[in-house]
């Protein structure tokens, strides 16, 4: 990212440069590229990129005359608006640019939303199927976004065949996300079986549709059926780890607060679906880094259906890896609102912040501040609480809270395990290897294939120097759980060269090293096979890189010039 503005502003230095004494005019005499100018459409550019929205908005407003030639100004401009939530202005500014014979994916995608929020559903439909030939310079082509805009557009045109034949028109490597689309056709036309439909989606082994208990809750609801909406919820509560919206709709069911559940989403309504649509495209987005495109979906979801509160949690925390810190937890603070499950959840984030920009201090009693307002704490606060202690190194308060949630649960619960496991590793690092070590093997005979356990446990026998064939063949095991793990790959190697088996040990810990090149230990551990293998020149060289990597630790660094001094005796 640096070298990327770095390289800006050298084109905009250049730039001014050149036309620092001239003015250059469009054909048209209409454009001038003045110095001024092109100043600012550059800082309106880099402070796009720097996700610096109402800067970016700042500059680029005044260089509404590149317009009529620079595509790329007007893609950039229509974002910042959406980002801004301006969505007036970009409407009236994708109008002002669309031209029959130019593409531009943006501008489609929203006066075909305003034409279908104003239930212009022809003119809907004639930008929406230019979006099938310009969404290929997006995430997604080939047919996708553009046919599922269509297929609500006949929907709410009461055509109910040809909104599933558009939707049979997507490619196949979209089907996962067209059977999210099909179920709630089903429901929004009230076919039969739409109850089964909801099921089926959420019963997909291959995908993780479970979010899509809510929608099936929500159904249930406006069916009148209470009670075996709270027997779903029960259900999928037991059977895994809910997301956070399944958690608050199970507070809310059992509070009977039916009409806060109905009042987030309505199938019936098109501009709901469509927004839950553009959530999902979001997530897909973020889930990829692409925190601005994922914010661009995500504004136009909340435009869409500002009722699903619950759907800020993913800007907060795109806010977050953008390092919009204030904008995050402001968003945070406003979804405490939804309930007891979204304020916990909120105050752990805030923390992470706080955590970034007030110190550990402040960060943990904020915590602790929460944890103390929460009437009846269950196990998955105790849980949730011990981890924020562990990852702060606050290892003796993590065993405290670990062990008061493994109090609460009962051993055949699917966290059962991994708790122990986590309390476990607290201990060691305390130096209390005996309850370490116990945690660990009771957390395995639990769940054997767990490939981080079996590695902890293994890589610190081997250490110790203890236990070293068995530990070797759980080394083995972890391998082939979790193939190409440089920590694991690592461990294994450093198994072989506790038993002097130096050139099985090399074969292992070369491939660590090119998955994992700037770990320091790694490194070591290569160099110091390299060296037992009489490779000298070698060794030195990656003792050497272990002194310039920047988290190397002062003591390993004091081990390692050791090392190039004398090597290993």
């Amino acid at each position: 990212m640096k070298f990327f503005i770095k390289k800006i502003y050298i084109v905009l230095f250049l730039g001014l440069i050149l036309l620092s004494h001239f003015k250059v005019y469009a054909k048209d005499n209409e454009i001038q590229y003045t110095r001024k100018n092109i100043s600012n459409y550059f800082l309106g550019i880099i402070s796009s990129n720097q996700h610096y929205d109402n800067q970016a908005y700042k500059y680029l407003k005044k260089v509404q005359s590149l317009k009529k030639k620079h595509s790329n100004f007007n893609i950039e401009f229509i974002k910042t608006l959406v980002l801004l939530e301006k969505f007036d202005k970009a409407f009236s500014f994708s109008k002002s640019i669309w031209d029959e014979d130019e593409l531009l994916f943006e501008a489609d995608l929203l006066l075909g939303l305003e034409s279908f929020l104003n239930k212009d559903y022809s003119s809907a439909k004639r930008y929406f199927k230019r979006l099938n030939k310009t969404s290929r310079h997006n995430l997604f082509f080939d047919e996708f976004i553009g046919n599922v805009l269509i297929a609500w557009v006949e929907a709410a045109e009461g055509n109910k065949k040809d909104s599933f034949n558009f939707l049979e028109k997507v490619p196949r490597p979209y089907r996962h996300l067209v059977k999210i689309q099909n179920t709630f056709l089903h429901c929004y036309f009230d076919l039969d079986g739409n109850h089964e439909s909801f099921k089926k989606l959420i019963q997909d082994e291959n995908y993780n549709f479970s979010r899509y208990n809510f929608f099936l809750v929500n159904y249930l609801l406006f069916k009148n059926q209470p009670e075996q909406a709270k027997k779903l919820i029960a259900k999928s509560t037991k059977k895994n780890n809910s997301t956070l919206l399944i958690k608050q709709i199970e507070k809310l069911l059992i509070n009977n607060d039916y009409n806060k559940i109905k009042n987030f989403f309505n199938c019936k309504n098109p501009e709901d679906v469509i927004a839950e649509f553009f959530y999902v495209l979001a997530n897909i987005h973020s889930s990829e880094g692409d925190y601005k495109m994922s914010n661009f979906y995500l504004k136009i979801s909340l435009f869409l259906n500002q009722k699903f509160w619950p759907n800020n949690a993913l800007l907060a925390e795109n806010f977050y890896y953008q390092k919009k810190y204030e904008h995050s937890k402001n968003i945070y603070f406003s979804l405490k609102k939804i309930g007891q499950v979204y304020s916990w959840y909120a105050e752990k984030n805030i923390s992470s912040i706080l955590l970034q920009t007030e110190g550990k201090e402040n960060s943990v009693k904020n915590l602790e501040n929460e944890f103390d307002s929460i009437e009846n704490p269950n196990f998955e606060h105790y849980y949730e609480l011990a981890n924020f202690y562990k990852e702060n190194e606050l290892y003796a308060k993590s065993i405290k809270y670990y062990s008061l949630a493994l109090d609460e649960i009962t051993k055949d619960h699917f966290l059962f395990p991994k708790i122990l496991d986590r309390r476990g590793t607290s201990y060691e690092r305390l130096g209390d290897w005996k309850k370490a070590e116990k945690d660990l093997i009771k957390s395995l005979k639990i769940l054997p294939d767990q490939p981080h356990v079996l590695n902890y446990l293994a890589y610190t026998w081997i250490d110790k120097g203890i236990n070293l064939d068995q530990g070797l063949k759980m080394l083995k095991k972890a391998s082939e759980l979790r193939k190409n793990d440089g920590y694991i790959l690592d461990s294994l190697g450093w198994a072989y060269y506790a038993k002097k088996n130096y050139s099985e040990a090399e074969k292992y810990l070369q491939k660590a090293v090119e998955l994992m090149p700037f770990d320091p230990i790694i490194n070591d551990h290569y160099a110091d096979v390299l060296w037992m293998l009489e490779k000298n020149i070698q060794a030195r060289y990656f003792w050497d890189h272990v002194l310039k990597l920047d988290k190397t630790e002062q003591k390993l660094k004091v081990l390692i010039n050791e090392k190039l001094i004398f090597g290993i005796n």
